[in-house]
Parts: structure tokens; sequence; C-alpha cells
């Protein structure tokens, strides 16, 4: 049987050879914890064979078998039998759209592909361009440049060249290594040459993209999952990236015939935030983006936006030139980081155009910086992409004829439509999530994926709102407020977003020790200050841990906002500098300052952390807890929140239930799962506070037998009070599953919150 979701726990599983090993059986270990925790599935990353040495399992190379490393398919089957003893289940990741070619004699399917290229039974199975070489061979962009081809050695069967290994097509291998490669079904040139013979993940070349849109790839490559499904092991999947697809529509249409209606299938689909799911999907629905956006914005306070956008011009930064400047971000993103993905679409273009214009690759690096959504083709979104060209051509009229080109291909052909919208969603995430992200240093606690930081926040009417919506349309969403690609935990976001409710606090913090301990650059400066503060821990404990971290994020982010360092040509000495600024802040009278600062604001941030745990677990969906945020986390962006997790201290927390933040966790969703009634089908209601200090309360109820509510902007009500501000609870007699409380008819807020800044009320009489 299918056992019902009630709530995820998401484990990041890796081999001993990645670093550390947390492997199936180590999962199965954490059943009994799990169980007692509340939740009733284990979420697992990706578990199909990768890429030896794989820290995350999304870089597979056989997506036929369970990966030994991981413990292969016996571990799997354990796992999923103690589960189902215990009435838990098992959720996975499943990657559809690519698959690691870092080490192509790991990858069967590639190794065929380059030995026997277009007679490959694989040669299908990859979207390869194989008119980019006039010899009709695939470009590999492997090498430092094109000269090291020369030291190419041949053993036996193989071509190498220090740890690169490739196939020697048979009959080939006679001769110099350079001679041998000139025959061979591939063509190996050095990566700067920007030129990829085939599709890759966004810019990453040791991901080679899959033709889901074949049917015979789709059944090869998802005949594992299926037996899984069908043999009751999982009860559901988590699809990666599906807008990288060339129809992501079609898959998961093929997806859910093949798993069948009970199968739980989530999809990876990051939402702008004015876009809606396609409702026609059959999916439960996304992975909980838009959820992390709403949930942590309600805590984030709207008076402090115009102080802070003050203080980050203060370090030069035009703040309304952010549009502009993500404009720019996207057409260097299109033409260059891309540069090989547009040139290709050009040519699909102009083959079934019949038609050119010189204009044609502006045109469209142009066309994508007026479209908001990661990919505009599903069927709710018809009116996009020609809005998108109405603009485009309205700002620039001299590409109207490129623009024409356009058009007629998309009306011609189904593969220049499908690569626009593959290239779409690459510019907008190598654009925005990977640099703009990185850039703009206003509150960064905003800058998260499916976020947008020129939204200061988000107001309880816009919060309640969505979740009656979610509700109705999609009840069984995922909501979550980590995942292992956020750029900073819920617990570090939630300390800095109450810089929002303390802008002049913050500013004197920066007047005074951003002058004393200046940061190479202002701007980057008041971006790295604030992650600093989010992790900077209350004891003021300077570990080895820590500055290793840091030094690592700092390298991290500068070179991702690529304004004066970059992944592919590092600024040494602009990175030394960084670095030994950084050094001063840890070392230096800062440090002091900074443990004093966190010791006054860090019993804020405390409070909207629980406040914003609390909603992602009780709102409507299927809540995920990612691994370790059962307690403080203080993780910022991968591999930092990939770490070891310490489940000896979690196992002691759960058993006395004296950490906030655990109790939280565990009481919500036990009641989850004793009340299935109220969060699988039951109704959101909005509780309206009254009084002075009304706006301090978000509240509502769940199927009528749960109320929820949370305190925000404490800040403020500490000077205040809470006066005279009271909750009218609905009718009946009720119980704080938090503390055992017990209230009844309207109730004051002072009574309510007098233990915890959470409540989570459960009808006696019902």
């Amino acid at each position: 049987m299918v056992f019902p979701i009630s709530a995820t726990y998401r484990l990041q599983l890796r081999g001993a050879s990645s670093g550390f090993a947390f492997t199936l059986s180590d999962a199965e270990d954490l059943l009994d914890y799990l169980d007692d925790l509340g939740v009733s599935h284990l979420y697992l990353s990706p578990i199909l064979t990768a890429v030896s040495g794989s820290s995350h399992g999304y870089d597979v190379t056989n997506p036929e078998t369970v990966s030994a490393e991981l413990g292969g398919p016996d571990a799997l089957n354990r796992l999923a039998a103690a589960a189902r003893a215990r009435g838990m289940g098992l959720i996975v990741d499943v990657v559809p759209n690519h698959v690691g070619v870092d080490k192509p004699e790991q990858n069967a399917w590639w190794w065929d592909l380059l030995r026997h290229g277009r007679d490959s039974e694989y040669a299908s199975f990859f979207d390869i361009d194989w008119t980019l070489d006039e010899s009709g061979r695939i470009i590999l962009p492997v090498l430092g440049s094109d000269d090291d081809a020369a030291d190419l050695t041949v053993d036996g069967d193989v071509l190498r060249l220090g740890d690169l290994a490739f196939p020697i097509a048979p009959g080939t291998e006679t001769g110099t290594g350079p001679e041998v490669h000139d025959r061979q079904h591939y063509r190996l040139v050095g990566w700067r040459n920007g030129v990829v013979g085939y599709r890759r993940f966004f810019s990453i070349t040791s991901l080679a993209g899959l033709r889901q849109e074949d049917r015979s790839v789709f059944d090869a490559s998802h005949a594992e999952v299926a037996r899984w499904v069908s043999a009751r092991i999982v009860d559901g999947v988590r699809i990666d990236h599906p807008d990288g697809l060339s129809d992501p529509a079609g898959y998961l249409v093929w997806l859910r015939e093949l798993l069948g209606p009970d199968a739980w299938i989530v999809v990876e689909k990051i939402l702008a935030v004015d876009e809606a799911l396609e409702p026609t999907l059959p999916v439960a629905g996304t992975t909980g983006y838009d959820v992390l956006r709403e949930v942590g914005g309600v805590f984030i306070d709207p008076s402090g936006e115009p102080a802070l956008t003050e203080l980050v011009e203060s370090a030069g930064v035009d703040y309304g030139a952010m549009p502009q400047m993500l404009t720019e971000l996207k057409i260097r993103a299109a033409t260059d980081t891309l540069g090989s993905e547009l040139a290709r679409l050009r040519r699909s273009i102009v083959a079934t155009a019949n038609a050119d214009d010189p204009l044609l690759p502006d045109a469209v690096a142009a066309l994508l910086t007026h479209i908001d959504v990661y990919r505009s083709d599903y069927q709710g979104l018809a009116a996009i992409l020609p809005t998108a060209l109405a603009k485009t051509e309205a700002a620039q009229p001299e590409l109207g004829p490129a623009l024409q080109v356009l058009a007629a291909a998309l009306a011609g052909g189904e593969e220049p439509a499908a690569r626009l919208q593959q290239l779409c969603g690459a510019v907008t995430a190598k654009s925005v999530e990977d640099c703009l992200f990185y850039r703009d240093a206003r509150l960064v606690s905003l800058n998260e994926v499916g976020g947008e930081p020129h939204r200061f926040g988000v107001g309880a009417a816009e919060f309640h709102q969505s979740a009656v919506t979610r509700a109705r349309m999609w009840p069984q969403a995922m909501t979550t407020l980590t995942t292992h690609d956020t750029k900073r935990g819920e617990d570090v976001r939630a300390r800095i977003g109450v810089l929002s409710q303390v802008p002049s606090l913050w500013t004197e913090f920066m007047a005074r020790w951003g002058n004393q301990a200046p940061a190479p650059d202002k701007a980057t400066g008041h971006f790295l200050w604030q992650n600093i503060f989010g992790v900077w821990p209350v004891s003021g404990e300077i570990t080895d841990s820590l500055r290793e971290r840091l030094h690592g994020y700092a390298e991290k982010a500068i070179r991702e906002a690529a304004l004066h360092t970059t992944w592919n040509d590092p600024d040494t000495e602009f990175e030394g500098a960084v670095h030994r600024w950084l050094d001063t802040v840890l070392d230096g009278p800062v440090a002091g300052a900074l443990t004093e600062l966190v010791g006054q604001l860090n019993p804020h941030g405390a409070s909207d952390a629980l406040g914003q745990k609390l909603l992602a677990l009780t709102v409507p969906g299927i809540p995920d807890v990612y691994q370790g945020t059962e307690l403080w986390d203080d993780s910022l962006v991968d591999p930092d929140n990939r770490r070891e997790v310490d489940y000896a201290t979690r196992r002691a927390a759960l058993n006395d239930l004296q950490h906030p933040k655990i109790r939280v966790v565990a009481t919500a969703l036990r009641l989850r799962r004793s009340r299935p009634e109220c969060f699988l089908q039951g109704d959101y209601v909005p509780v309206l506070a009254s009084g002075d200090a009304s706006d301090h309360i978000v509240a509502f109820s769940r199927g009528g037998k749960v109320v929820v509510a949370v305190t925000r902007w404490t800040v403020r009500l500490n000077d205040t009070g809470w006066g005279n501000t009271v909750l009218p609870l609905p009718e009946g007699s009720w119980t704080d599953t938090l503390t055992g409380a017990m209230a009844s008819g309207p109730v004051s807020a002072v009574e309510l919150f007098a233990d915890l800044p959470v409540i989570l009320l459960e009808r006696n009489d019902a």
C-alpha cells in the first residue's frame, strides 16, 4: 500500500569517497528517530549511480542501477522494508534532464556514443549538435587549451591525457595520440573557446542533457524508477529541473502514466513571484520555493526598506538601477556564458524559417530580458511571449526584422521553440540566482531561489491569499524553508531579516565598523557583512570550522557576483584582499562588537525562526524538513548546507523537547499525523487579531480544529508591548499543544504568547 504523506525529511546521501559517508544504511538507522519526530516519509537525494565521489548525486552516470556507493539495491530494499514496518515511506529525487559525463568511462551510454558516434545505439539519447563540427564530430570542451591535444597518448583502445580518458573507435587506434584523436567521433577542444557540441545543464559542461522527448530515452532512463514505484519501494518522486527538458508538460504526462495515479510527484519548478503553476500538470505541486518566499517574507518589516536602501546606496550602489543591471546580466549570460546555446538556437531558427538576420542573436538576447519566468510555453502563460516580443520591438525597433524571423521559426517548427525556452531558463538561472543574488546587498535574506529582493517582504494579506489558493488548487504541494540549493539556511535568513526591524542600528554598526575594518570594495563588504552577521556565533567563539566556512563562502560569493573576480578568471589580488579583510573581522576588535550585536538581536531572530518554521509546517501543503534543521542551523550556500549532521545531539533534544525549535517541529509533525483531516483536506481560514499590536500576529485555522498563530516584528513589540491586542479564537475550548495551556474565546496576546512566540492550538471537543 501507499502510505499517506503528511511530512517529509530530506536526507543528503553520499558515499565514503566524497569525504564522509551517509548511505542508505545510515538512513535506515535514523528511521526510529524520524518516526518519533513525526515524519511520514524519508525524502532521499538522488540514489542512482553517479560519478564516483559525488557529494550530491545529481551527476548520474547510470540511470539503471542504485548507487553501489550508497549501498546498492539491497540497501534500498532494506530501507524501504524497515520504513514500511513503521508505517513510513520513501520519496526519491529523480534527475531526468542530464547525466554526468565528467568521467566518460563511468557513463556507459556516453562512452558508447563517443566510441561509435552516430552509429551508437545511444546516439539519440543525447542532445548532440552534429552540425557544429565540419566533420560531424562531437565537440567536447574539456582541454585547458586546444594545444593540449598534442599531448594525447594511446593506451590500448583508450586515449588519455592526464586523468582524462576517452574511447577509441574500432580500427582507429594506430598512430600517435593526436593522429588517433583526428579519427574519432569527437573532437577535444579548449574550454575557453565557448563551443560545446551538446546541450548542457546550464553552463556546466560535465552534465550532458538527455532527450526525454524521445520515448525510448524516457523508458530507458525511468525503468528503475518505475520499478521502485510498482514494487512499492517508494511512494513518490521529486523531479529535478523539469524546465530544462524539451517538453516538460509532455514529460510529466508520460511520468504520471508510468508511475500511476497514486504516486506523489512534485516538481522543482521555480515560479516567478507573479507566476502560477500550470494547472493542467499532472503533479501534486512544486517543491516549495514559492512558499519559502511567502513564509520568510511575512516576517520582514516593511518600515525598514527606505533606510536599508539608503544604506546600500551609500556604498555607491544605485539600487533603482538593479532592473537595468539584471537586463545586462541576462544579455551577458545569453551571449557569453551560454553563447554556444544561443548560436545553436540561431542555427535552428535559420534552418526552420529559411531566413536569417544579422541581429538575430541580439534580438533573442533582448527578448529574454523581457521574460520574467523560467519558461513561457505552459498553456497558462501563452500571453507572455507575444507580450515580450512587443516590448522588445518597442524598446529596440531596429530588432523588428530579426524578431519576425524568430516568429516565423517559432510558428514553423518545434525545435526552435523548445530551444528558446531551454535557453530562457538557463539565462534566468545564471543571471538571477547565480549572479544578481550575490550583488544585491540591501537585505540578503530576500535573495533566495524563487525570491524577488525588490519586493521588500510579503504582506499578511498576500500571505493569506496565497495559502487559500494553495489549499484549493495544490493541497499536496511541498512546502519548505531550506533545501540543498538555498543560498542561506532558514535560521540564517531569519536572523538577517531582523535587520529590517533595526535599520538604524545596522546603519550605525556599518558606519563605525565598516570604516574601521573597510572591505576592499564597499558594495561587496555590505553584502558579506550581512552574511557574517547571519552566522556569527552567539558565544563569539571563532572556531577553525567557522573561519574555513566563511572564507569558502566569501570566495564563492565574490566569484558568483563576477564584479571583481570570476570562476574562470580569478583575480588573485582582489580575492587575497577579501580574505585578509575577513581575517581582520574575525581576529580584530570588530569581532567583539559583532558578538554584542548578535547577542542583542538573536532572540528576535530566534523568534522569527520559530515562527516561520511553524508556518511552513502548518500552511496548506506537505512540509519538508531539511536535514538538521529541527535544531538551530547556521548553514550558508552549498557545500556548507551539505555538512554532516549531528544526529546524536538531535536524538537527545527530541527526548527531552526542551529546545524550542525541535519542540515546534515535533509537536507540529505529530499533530499533522494525528489530524490528517485538518492538514491534508482541511480548509485554511485567516484568524484576525484586534488591538493596537494586531499587525504583529499572523494567525489562521486549519480544518476548524487547529489554530496557528505566530508573532513578528518583535523588536518594536518589545517597546510597545501587546497592550489591548486580542486573538478571537473560533468557538470551542483549545489547548496549546506546545505548552499545554488552555484557552477559549477572545484571548489576550499577552496570555497566548507568555511562554513562546508561537502557538499551536488543538480544539478539545473535536
